[in-house]
């Protein structure tokens, strides 16, 4: 062949591949053999491998993987990848549908789909085309997956028809099936390996594999189910829906999902599939319910965590017996006791479990538990066991009753329970060696300042020796001292120094996280570090300037308060800022100060942002960006499409309307 026939006839093999997967994984209805499909697969190997001038980053070649990939970089989010609120009963679901349709002013439509049981993955597409995929991560950022989320072939790498955005995303789930996750343990025990607990981890763990080449011999599928875009041509979840199937993606069937007019309609969708899901070839807990109309998710907003305009409501979780064997004490770094439950390992939900958390005295107390008791443990959200029942009838003769300790298991302090909480704590703080140890590991864990080469176990050690009781003292390690310790070589001891050196540049959020203020997480610590901007403002702040900040309620007021109060944490935080951490928020180039002190609610689409860019330009000028209208909010900035619940509501609270173009004339003054 020459030259031009090749290039032809690689196009052609690519055309038909992918003709081939498309009809095989969207349409679930094969064309040819498999044997036939890897015949074709290999022509074309072979042909690109001879030919390299014709290589393909998107060819059907590359579903095979053989990517290295030991450090996945970690991706912004350009929109929040929130987690949705769960519900495990229909009168809290009810309770979902009435707020909506008091909110709104009217019952309007949802789309309901079945909640699949994997790992939640955002894919970008440039120009029709695969550019990257990103995991969940915190909801905030992810890690990218490009190479190994290429070999999944209902993942289509370039777009059919047309009327696709020039760049969007999409969101969806990877998943293993079960005949898939089946034969491959069964290959597994085969090849003497030991077997994976179930499809969900395994695909989650799948998906984080360093050779692409491995992850494309696990049985991963995908259904993608929400896009997102500023150019979408529909204004309804269920049109763009429909138009992703038209662009070759993997949707869920029309049996898979419902547009619902009605509370009726909603409740037998699950009751349905409640019943039904077990003769799926793959696993679900739930159903996802969302309303339908784009503008009215945006006129709903979202809290910190989750949007307000979809819920999903979970099935019953399966149930197993076993035997209880003890209960161990566990300290947690605010002194807070756990009891957990030592049991008979038992098969549940397609894992082994081997404890189950019970939470605290009452929950003993209530289930009246004795060692050796035949108890039933189920999966709160299928995800931890928690003991649920306990079979009175085959309780062993002379089985002792569990009583809560009244003691420290840790440092033998006696144990205080404050008022009105039902947890026990130890009150030795600033000596109970595992409360010292767990701070410690909260400052340095990934999500806070992000500390390599450390672990829990080099914490018990530093703790042990007596070289360190707390973060700050981690800056005054030296490398002399460390390298005199057992098992520790000199270049474990360079990188854990310059770790400690990179963590003095760690944004002043993820300082104010990393501090462990009781109810202070992630997302908390975002919205106080945005608002006070230094952490001596925010030492200073009143209840009443705290509880100002968008979502910060009493009981996080408080205890901001009583953190900064204590004389030790006083001295902690100025070690820390004598240590060079980042005690400011660091101003963006060209931000300012013109929105300081003001509040915004944004709605509906705009002309010159996106409404993500427009609250983030708000943020850059020192503004404040709220979700819901109320009596604190300065303006409602109004886009089109905007609804008619956040208009009336900003009208009765005396609340300023401007449009875009105000806004714009604002930021000039």
């Amino acid at each position: 062949m020459t030259t031009d026939e090749v290039r032809v006839r690689i196009e052609q093999l690519r055309k038909e591949l992918e003709a081939h997967n498309h009809s095989y994984y969207q349409l679930d209805a094969p064309t040819i053999s498999d044997r036939e499909f890897d015949e074709l697969m290999r022509s074309l190997s072979d042909l690109e491998s001879q030919y390299p001038q014709f290589d393909d980053p998107l060819s059907p070649s590359r579903r095979v993987g053989g990517q290295i990939t030991k450090d996945f970089p970690t991706i912004q989010h350009k929109r929040p990848m929130l987690s949705l609120g769960n519900t495990y009963s229909k009168e809290e679901l009810t309770d979902f549908l009435n707020r909506t349709e008091k909110s709104i002013g009217y019952f309007p439509a949802f789309v309901c789909e079945l909640k699949y049981d994997g790992a939640a993955i955002s894919i970008h597409y440039r120009n029709g085309q695969f550019e990257r995929a990103v995991t969940r991560g915190d909801g905030q950022q992810g890690d990218e997956i490009s190479a190994n989320v290429k070999t999944i072939g209902s993942v289509p790498l370039r777009l059919s028809g047309s009327g696709f955005p020039e760049e969007f995303e999409v969101r969806g789930e990877i998943f293993m099936t079960k005949d898939g996750f089946l034969k491959m343990n069964e290959e597994r025990q085969q090849a003497g390996l030991e077997p994976f607990a179930n499809p969900r981890n395994s695909a989650s763990g799948s998906l984080k594999m360093q050779d692409s080449s491995e992850v494309a011999k696990r049985p991963l599928d995908c259904f993608l189910y929400y896009v997102l875009s500023e150019q979408l041509s529909h204004s309804s979840h269920w049109e763009n829906l429909a138009s992703a199937a038209q662009w070759g993606f993997k949707v869920p069937t029309e049996d898979m999902k419902l547009r619902a007019e009605t509370a009726d309609d909603i409740m037998r969708f699950i009751e349905h599939w409640d019943l039904k899901r077990h003769d799926l070839p793959f696993e679900v807990d739930g159903v996802v319910i969302k309303v339908d109309a784009y503008a009215l998710q945006e006129e709903l907003g979202a809290t910190a965590k989750s949007p307000r305009w979809a819920i999903a409501y979970k099935f019953q979780a399966e149930e197993a017996r076993t035997r209880l064997n003890e209960v161990r004490y566990q300290v947690g770094r605010t002194g807070a006791i756990t009891p957990v439950a030592e049991l008979e390992p038992v098969l549940l939900a397609g894992t082994v479990v081997k404890r189950a958390s019970l939470h605290n005295a009452d929950q003993i107390a209530k289930l009246g538990l004795h060692i050796g008791d035949q108890v039933l443990v189920e999966k709160g959200g299928e995800i931890i066991p928690k003991i649920t029942a306990v079979v009175l009838e085959e309780r062993p003769l002379m089985a002792s009753a569990v009583h809560f300790i009244d003691r420290c298991p840790d440092c033998g302090t006696p144990l205080i329970r404050k008022e009105g909480e039902a947890q026990h704590y130890c009150p030795n703080d600033q000596g109970c060696p595992a409360q010292l140890k767990g701070r410690i590991e909260h400052f340095i864990s990934r999500k806070a300042m992000d500390i390599e080469h450390m672990g829990p176990e080099t914490v018990d050690l530093l703790v042990d020796k007596g070289m360190i009781s707390r973060s700050a003292d981690l800056y005054r390690l030296r490398a002399e001292e460390l390298l005199a310790l057992d098992r520790t070589g000199e270049k474990s001891v360079e990188n854990l120094l310059s770790s400690l050196q990179r963590s003095r540049e760690q944004d002043f959020e993820r300082v104010l996280f990393a501090l462990g203020i009781r109810y202070v997480g992630e997302t908390v610590a975002k919205k106080l570090a945005r608002h006070f901007k230094h952490i001596d403002r925010l030492a200073a702040a009143s209840l009443e300037e705290l509880t100002a900040v968008d979502e910060i309620g009493m009981r996080i007021a408080e205890s901001v308060r009583q953190f900064f109060e204590d004389p030790a944490q006083q001295e902690l935080v100025e070690d820390l800022k004598s240590a060079g951490l980042q005690m400011e928020v660091r101003l963006a180039e060209g931000s300012s100060d013109k929105l300081s002190g003001k509040t915004f609610v944004v709605s509906g689409s705009f002309e010159h942002f996106s409404r993500s860019g427009i609250k983030a330009e708000i943020e850059k000028h020192g503004g404040r960006v709220a979700s819901s209208v109320s009596s604190k909010t300065d303006f409602l900035l109004a886009g089109s499409d905007m609804g008619p619940a956040k208009k009336k509501k900003a009208e009765a609270n005396g609340v300023a309307i401007i449009s875009e173009q105000g806004f714009i004339e604002m930021l000039a003054l």
